[in-house]
């Protein structure tokens, strides 16, 4: 027996029953028939929720940590960890509320969940140099016009079209009390992590807009122009402004600081 088969299969047989496949090899049955074995599929279940719980601190807190747990249980079973750092586990659990029954009353939470990710995606992405501003404005109107803006690898965005989810995740995250009054209409956040930390704030459907057209290597005036049709009467002085400051953009590659 090669190594690798042998890895591949203890692997699988510490998921959780009915994550994976089935394998009928005499040597896997019978470990998996071994009493002790349960303990550390046990183990490694546990360990999976709580690697969701630690990555998804808003849903727990929002649902209370019984729910929570529950619910993560059937997200293991249903989609255990294919990456052995348990800081990334998580990927699709918004999605996997969406379908979840017992979260139809609470119509907001996938939203909330999607920030959470974006929240773990930010703190893990890979650096990159920061769009300087004073480089920006030495540009021509003309090349402005035609330069392609990328977001920063670390920045994130997310619009919820009809809960203030970002309000709601923001005032969980900051201890503010949700007993407060908030206007019950849709909203989004901005998270970037411009100096090793994450830092989010509120961001107009303007700015979700422009990040989107940015990311899809639309040139600057299309991308101006995208926000302006989401959000008309939009500033876009101040919107760049915002961003350049959050660090949500990308030095362009190859630059020459001294490029007039």
């Amino acid at each position: 027996m090669q190594l690798s088969t042998f890895q591949d299969g203890v692997a699988a047989a510490l998921m959780p029953q009915g994550a994976h496949p089935a394998d009928t090899a005499p040597w896997l049955s019978a470990l998996r028939s071994q009493p002790g074995f349960a303990v550390y599929r046990n183990t490694v279940h546990k360990a999976c929720i709580d690697a969701l719980q630690a990555n998804y601190p808003t849903v727990c807190a929002l649902v209370g940590e019984e729910w929570f747990r529950a619910a993560a249980g059937l997200f293991v079973q249903a989609r255990p960890p294919t990456d052995g750092r348990l800081m990334a586990y998580g990927e699709g659990f918004a999605h996997f509320l969406q379908g979840f029954k017992a979260a139809a009353g609470l119509p907001y939470l996938p939203a909330v969940a999607r920030l959470d990710r974006c929240w773990t995606e930010s703190h893990l992405a890979a650096d990159a140099p920061l769009l300087d501003a004073a480089w920006l404005a030495r540009q021509s109107p003309e090349a402005l016009s035609g330069l392609c803006l990328a977001p920063h690898p670390a920045a994130r965005w997310a619009w919820s079209e009809e809960h203030p989810a970002s309000t709601l995740w923001q005032r969980q995250r900051e201890g503010t009390p949700l007993d407060a009054e908030l206007p019950w209409q849709g909203d989004g956040a901005l998270l970037t992590r411009p100096e090793g930390a994450v830092q989010w704030m509120p961001l107009a459907r303007a700015g979700i807009a422009f990040l989107d057209a940015c990311a899809a290597a639309l040139p600057l005036e299309l991308a101006a122009a995208h926000a302006q049709q989401a959000e008309p009467g939009a500033d876009l002085g101040a919107l760049m402004a915002q961003l350049l400051q959050a660090g949500a953009l990308c030095a362009p590659p190859h630059l020459d600081e001294d490029t007039p």
